[in-house]
């Protein structure tokens, strides 16, 4: 889909563009110190119904899967721009929602002005200092950026700048598409201005296919990269046959299959010529390892092959 296109079809945010200056930036720098950056994406994305919108379509995704693998290539030393959904999980955060912090955390003593002194239970909040000092680490070393979407029309720009500002990294880019983008939308020119009303009866809609931006990812934006989507089924006999098809029809180097009711705990890594199935037992979640640390560890060593072979 050409870039006329995706302007004509959904409207560009506002900020697009210092955003997207903002992610070259932070890519060049990156790249100048020799660092490999990926981009993730993350959550899902949110389709208005009403050109002043109060009702939307959305998806299941919770961008759990999108801040854990974050937490995972940081950990080995990429940087890491991150992509994702308002509200959606975010790296080192996801594990402590409010409720739990909410009554865990109490006010301790006087504090000089201007700052707050707080004490907890190390049991209440387990992992909770680990987690702070790791983020706390990337921010300071300038390793992890964070930009936000709201809508699929924010999210298909602000994919385009993101991978554009990777592509002069060449092959020590890596582009990991876990969000959830919806596969249909209303275009602008046939929603309606208001608030859609209940006394009309009940409501029929139609929609249109979104473009598939992967093509255009791979062949124009950031053609050298090393990229990975996502292929997730509710029906797993279906699962490899997708996959397979998305490698062949789109010619990126890796898909992460997965069935709604494992993906948890069991993907299966297609390439054109092997697949590897990642396993999460029991014993591993009990330790508290994510299964995307498993999947982080395999795409790491494909990409440093990967990165050799280009040279």
């Amino acid at each position: 889909m050409a870039e006329v296109d995706l302007v004509a079809e959904f409207p560009k945010p506002a900020d697009a563009a210092r955003r997207g200056e903002v992610m070259a930036r932070f890519a060049a720098r990156l790249g100048a110190q020799g660092r490999r950056v990926v981009l993730i994406t993350s959550g899902g994305t949110k389709v208005p119904l009403e050109a002043r919108p109060v009702r939307f379509l959305d998806n299941f995704s919770s961008g759990r899967r999108g801040a854990s693998s974050a937490e995972a290539f940081l950990a080995a030393g990429y940087g890491v721009l991150f992509l994702y959904r308002a509200r959606s999980a975010f790296p080192f955060a996801h594990r402590f929602p409010p409720q739990t912090w909410l009554s865990a955390l109490r006010p301790c003593g006087a504090a000089p002005p201007g700052l707050l002194s707080l004490q907890a239970e190390e049991d209440a909040l387990p992992g909770f200092a680990a987690a702070l000092r790791s983020y706390q680490e990337a921010a300071a070393a300038g390793t992890f950026l964070a930009v936000e979407f709201t809508t699929l029309a924010d999210y298909l720009h602000l994919l385009q700048a993101a991978a554009q500002a990777l592509n002069p990294l060449g092959s020590s880019a890596m582009i990991y598409l876990a969000a959830a983008v919806s596969d249909f939308y209303v275009p602008v020119s046939e929603m309606p201005e208001h608030k859609i009303q209940s006394s009309r009866g009940p409501l029929q809609i139609t929609m249109k296919m979104v473009p598939k931006m992967l093509s255009p990812l791979v062949k124009d934006w950031a053609p050298k990269a090393f990229t990975i989507s996502f292929k997730l089924e509710t029906d797993p006999s279906i699962m490899i046959d997708r996959a397979r098809n998305a490698l062949e029809v789109y010619r990126h180097q890796v898909v992460v299959a997965n069935s709604l009711e494992s993906h948890g705990s069991f993907v299966i890594i297609l390439t054109k010529d092997s697949e590897t199935k990642i396993l999460l037992s029991e014993e591993e979640a009990g330790k508290g390892i994510d299964i995307e640390k498993k999947i982080v560890d395999d795409l790491q060593s494909r990409h440093t092959v990967f990165i050799h072979d280009k040279n």
